[in-house]
């Protein structure tokens, strides 16, 4: 009856094993070991395969392995995923010529299983064994690194050294690379040829006959390099000051800590003569040079210090403005600059060409008025008027690019423009240029502040028949800017404070004054 009683039990077991959902019975996986290929002397290709994961899921799966037969999980092992299923493993760190042991393993929640254990045997040589030292003493160009050899892999290491790149971040002896004798042992590699302000990868190699072996690799930059600066074109603000700057167009990698302009009386100034100190940083400045000497040619650069040290760019030369110019016959003439430009601040007076030649004093009117050359007076043909409004010159004598002294030039109509616009236009630049007062122009003298010293004067004019006109009334100044068959002149009046602008033959003779070049 009990018997009975314990078989019909195992009946209703069976049935709610088979038929009821949701009862399974967990067990450990199975598996099997896969053959050992691919051997070498430090690395070999093993594996299994998953056949069951027992009904519950995988926690991970590998191979193990060891010098003594059945090793297990606790031994060196790989993991190679949680699935059921085929699967490869790379057993590496291995010893040349050594027997090795090896089984797959899966895990899951009800233990670990094991496949079958299978053995082989690494081959005798290998590459070498080695590290990279740290890289030291770096500057812009250089840097030394080295190794260690610990294991020649059982054949002589013929080539040692390293290897280095900036694009590849694990180089190869196909890159640049230093070769540092044979055999093991630690070695030291000069690295050359490097790019300032540049990262580089760098590893030790080690070459035998098995092949090349490789140590870890390092990471470095290289010292930055000096910054990159050009030069502004300098000129003269006044007889003792002048204006400059640059732009730095690149830090070099290191932060610019000081720019400004260096300068001195020989070619290529550094930051040991004269300079200034206009901020920090990348871009372009602005410098104002002062304490100059008078009428002097200064050579400049702009200069960018940072911490790998001070660039230059090129040299660039200005001269101040002279307190005053001489022409061929001693004439002395006071000078004034006018915003960019520099002006004579008196009527030329001069009798002679810049190269000598004499111009031709011509006081007779039929004789004035037939001249298709060079030729000058005075007012009135008097020269008591020389000294206070200079001489009247007709336009062949501007024409001639000589009349001014060297250096110096007749405006163009352009340059007036220029003068004109600066002072405001013509409604009042006039007046601004004006001598004050009434002792030389006539009553009212409309507007005339004379404020940029320009102080000019009443002279008159010589008509193209050779008669005298407008002295005290009206000033008239030739440009050297032919609007054939004219030219192009300007004229200010007693009555206005107007800067008239006009034309007329070139046979009126008419007061010069000088432009610096």
């Amino acid at each position: 009856m009990k018997k009975g009683h314990e078989f019909h039990t195992f009946l209703i077991i069976c049935f709610l094993t088979l038929f009821i959902p949701g009862c399974v019975i967990l067990r450990p996986p199975k598996l099997t070991t896969a053959p050992v290929t691919d051997i070498g002397p430090a690395s070999a290709t093993g594996g299994g395969d998953v056949t069951s994961d027992g009904n519950a899921d995988l926690i991970v799966r590998g191979v193990c392995w060891s010098t003594s037969k059945m090793p297990d999980v606790k031994d060196t092992r790989t993991t190679d995923g949680h699935e059921v299923g085929v699967f490869t493993s790379n057993i590496t760190e291995l010893k040349p010529n050594t027997l090795y042991y090896v089984r797959a393993y899966a895990v899951n929640s009800e233990g670990t299983s094991y496949g079958s254990q299978v053995t082989f045997t690494t081959s005798k040589f290998s590459g070498p064994e080695l590290t990279t030292s740290s890289v030291t003493g770096i500057t812009q160009t250089t840097a030394v690194s080295g190794g260690d050899i610990t294991f020649d892999g059982g054949v002589s290491v013929a080539e040692r050294g390293v290897c280095w790149s900036s694009t590849k971040t694990v180089p190869d002896i196909t890159d640049s690379r230093t070769s540092d004798g044979s055999g093991t042992g630690v070695f030291t590699s000069n690295i050359t040829g490097l790019t300032g302000n540049t990262s580089y990868y760098v590893r030790a190699y080690a070459t035998n006959s098995q092949g090349t072996g490789y140590g870890a690799v390092k990471q470095f930059k290289t010292s930055p390099l000096l910054p990159t600066v050009t030069t502004a074109i300098p000129s003269a603000t006044s007889t003792t000051t002048g204006t400059g700057g640059g732009n730095v167009t690149s830090d070099g990698g290191s932060a610019v800590t000081s720019r400004g302009v260096c300068w001195n009386l020989s070619a290529n100034p550094t930051i040991a003569n004269s300079k200034t100190t206009d901020g920090s940083g990348t871009g372009a400045f602005t410098s104002n040079m002062t304490s100059l000497a008078v009428n002097t040619t200064f050579h400049v650069r702009a200069y960018a210090t940072n911490n790998a040290g001070t660039a230059y760019g090129v040299d660039r030369m200005f001269t101040t403005d002279p307190l005053t110019i001489n022409d061929n016959d001693g004439n002395s003439y006071d000078v004034i600059r006018i915003g960019t430009q520099v002006w004579t601040q008196e009527n030329l007076k001069t009798t002679k060409l810049n190269d000598g030649t004499g111009i031709a004093l011509t006081d007779g009117a039929s004789a004035w008025s037939s001249l298709t050359t060079s030729g000058y007076c005075w007012y009135s043909n008097n020269t008591s008027y020389k000294a206070t409004y200079g001489a009247l010159y007709n336009w062949y004598t501007v024409n001639t690019g000589k009349l001014c002294p060297s250096g110096w030039h007749v405006p163009t109509d352009a340059e007036w423009l220029t003068l004109k616009d600066y002072l405001g236009g013509e409604l009042v630049a006039g007046g601004k240029l004006k001598e004050t007062g009434t002792s030389h122009w006539a009553s009212p003298n409309i507007g005339a502040t004379d404020e940029y010293n320009f102080t000019a004067l009443p002279g008159g004019w010589r008509t193209d028949a050779g008669t005298f006109q407008n002295i005290s009334n009206f000033g008239y100044w030739w440009t050297s800017t032919l609007i054939s068959p004219s030219v192009w002149y300007r004229h200010i009046q007693n009555d206005s404070e107007k800067l008239f602008r006009a034309t007329n033959s070139q046979n009126y003779g008419m007061s010069v004054r000088c432009i610096k070049d």
